[in-house]
């Protein structure tokens, strides 16, 4: 019965639904999506005509701080809270050229669209299978577009006091840029994007690595 449980546990999907309302309030959050934007302007060559997807977008922190060097921004979350809050957002702000959509990979939802960047931030260690996920990524990459992934690095587990729906405590650049690669992208490259201060599972507060990884869809190339 303790196992059944554990594995339950393990195995449970977080519901930010709750968290929304709320999520945008950390400074550290704010100043997060600023240096990850910062990060991927450095990184990739942005432009007014680019069409740019966010996965895992949340309220849209990153989405909206990206909408200035892109031509448009689709921002998709599993959680309704999330896009509620976003979608406020875009009306408030009266933006034409954002939307927020509600898609869920683990209810059997399929990414639509072709996009010249897809972008993901501190989403990925939510998701299982991200050899699948990558497999997605690609197919909606326009040729010659890029995808970009902003995570941590491996943490030990220390990052999240909240562990349901964690998969992943961090990631190996190394493996991971492999995962990208065998997906089918190129040029792949990683960043340190962000170094933040948190209070971690073991109540001490520790600083955590945020990478940036790139890699770019050559129509030359195809998949390996």
């Amino acid at each position: 019965m303790l196992k059944e449980k554990i594995f339950f546990l393990i195995m449970e999907k977080r519901n930010f639904d709750k968290d929304a309302a709320a999520w945008d309030e950390p400074p550290r959050r704010i100043k997060m999506a600023e240096d990850i934007v910062n990060a991927i302007r450095q990184a990739i060559p942005l432009n007014a005509k680019m069409s740019a997807l966010d996965f895992g977008c949340g309220t849209g922190l990153v989405s909206l701080r990206l909408l200035p060097f892109v031509g448009s921004v689709t921002g998709v979350d599993s959680s309704q809270g999330m896009i509620d809050v976003f979608k406020s957002k875009i009306e408030n702000q009266n933006l034409k050229n954002a939307r927020a959509i509600r898609l869920d990979i683990d209810d059997g939802d399929v990414l639509e669209g072709c996009f010249d960047l897809i972008m993901s931030s501190m989403t990925i260690h939510h998701i299982q299978d991200i050899a699948s996920l990558f497999a997605q990524f690609y197919d909606a990459t326009a040729p010659e577009g890029y995808i970009a992934i902003a995570d941590l690095d491996s943490d030990g587990g220390l990052f999240h006091t909240n562990k349901i729906g964690v998969f992943h405590n961090g990631f190996n650049r190394a493996e991971l840029s492999r995962m990208m690669e065998n997906a089918g992208f190129a040029n792949i490259r990683d960043f340190t994007a962000v170094k933040t201060n948190k209070i971690g599972a073991d109540g001490k507060e520790g600083v955590f690595s945020i990478f940036l990884l790139t890699g770019q869809k050559c129509a030359h190339l195809g998949k390996q």
